[in-house]
């Protein structure tokens, strides 16, 4: 039997070990998830100003009906109404960039961004701080008022290149080991929630009347529905003719060639999670696991009118509750930690110790 100290050592060396590349896979994890996050925040924002411009005039009903979605879709109506009187371009762009009461503001997204690799300076490479940097000074150094003043859509571009920026260097820089499991698995994660609610504000909130399908603003909205995951040119070399919903939905949830499609990322999902819980001496529960799989193995199978039979928001309600039931349980397993009272634990095998020598 080892002497008591050198156990006591073992003992807070293997817990440290734990709770440190626990703590640095998480870092890493909401680090890409934030970025991701504030680049379809940005993509979306960007859109809805486009599309309004394709209007021209519009009512004040008119702008809370086109602007109000976007926040609810986010989960912050109530936050936005305690902070707001209405919902216009101006105040939906305000709330959604710069405030940052809001967590998932632009603003809070990308400083936690920043945060999360700054905790793992060490880990990832210099030039994926500064990326991340410069993106955090960037907006710090900007108000609405500027935006506004000096074109919103180059702003919002610019956010757009310092995600696909840093995406890029990740690739070409980050070592193909456990963290950057984490870094591509929270990725994927994030464009699978998004890419769900995107559909999901166009399908179930932005078309009130079922006469309105197949008219001018119709078409426009599922344009811009295309335009904010950047898919519209990857539609139109899939599908020759004009933008329909059937298929913008089907090419949206199926396409397994594009990379923003829900197919594609719960595929690359499932990828991540078997390079994870492989490496990993953590086994886990797996139900969530099995679960998700059998979720994929159904989205294989389904076709489009499968899930307009079901219900194109039953759906997708249900595929982000699975998204968002994977992602916990990795979370859960494999970057959380609880606080450690190493003290309390060497009093417990102490205890153990001493039980053992007297029998």
């Amino acid at each position: 039997m080892p002497p008591v100290s050198n156990a006591r050592e073992e003992l807070a060396r293997h817990k440290q070990a734990n709770v440190m590349l626990a703590r640095v896979a998480g870092s890493l994890y909401w680090m890409s998830r934030y970025l991701e996050r504030a680049e379809n925040q940005a993509r979306l924002i960007d859109v809805n100003l486009q599309l309004l411009l394709d209007f021209g005039h519009v009512t004040d009903e008119q702008l809370k009906a086109h602007w109000l979605p976007i926040v609810r879709s986010s989960g912050d109506e109530a936050l936005f109404n305690e902070l707001y009187d209405t919902a216009d371009s101006e105040s939906v762009t305000e709330f959604m960039t710069f405030r940052t009461e809001n967590p998932n503001s632009l603003v809070s997204c990308i400083s936690n961004a920043r945060e999360n690799a700054r905790q793992v300076r060490d880990q990832i490479s210099s030039e994926m701080w500064e990326v991340l940097n410069d993106a955090y000074h960037f907006i710090l150094g900007a108000d609405a008022k500027t935006v506004w003043h000096e074109g919103a859509s180059a702003f919002y571009d610019q956010i757009k290149r310092f995600s696909h920026l840093f995406q890029g260097i990740t690739v070409s820089t980050f070592s193909r080991n456990e963290g950057f499991e984490f870094i591509q698995f929270g990725k994927y994660l994030e464009r699978a929630d998004q890419i769900t609610r995107l559909l999901d504000i166009k399908y179930h909130i932005l078309l009130p009347s079922a006469s309105d399908v197949g008219g001018a603003v119709d078409t426009a909205q599922w344009h811009a529905v295309l335009r904010s995951a950047s898919a519209l040119e990857a539609y139109r070399r899939y599908y020759v003719a004009d933008v329909f919903y059937k298929k913008v939905v089907e090419f949206l949830i199926f396409d397994d060639s594009f990379p923003r499609s829900l197919k594609f990322c719960c595929q690359e999902m499932d990828h991540f999670i078997e390079l994870i819980t492989e490496s990993s001496a953590e086994a886990g529960d797996r139900t969530a696991i099995e679960r998700f799989r059998a979720f994929l193995e159904r989205l294989n199978e389904l076709s489009v009118e499968d899930i307009f039979s079901q219900g194109l928001h039953e759906f997708l309600d249900e595929a982000q509750v699975e998204v968002g039931s994977i992602g916990g349980q990795l979370y859960s397993t494999y970057m959380y930690f609880p606080p450690v009272d190493l003290q309390a634990e060497i009093r417990f095998h102490q205890q153990q110790e001493q039980q053992q020598q007297q029998q």
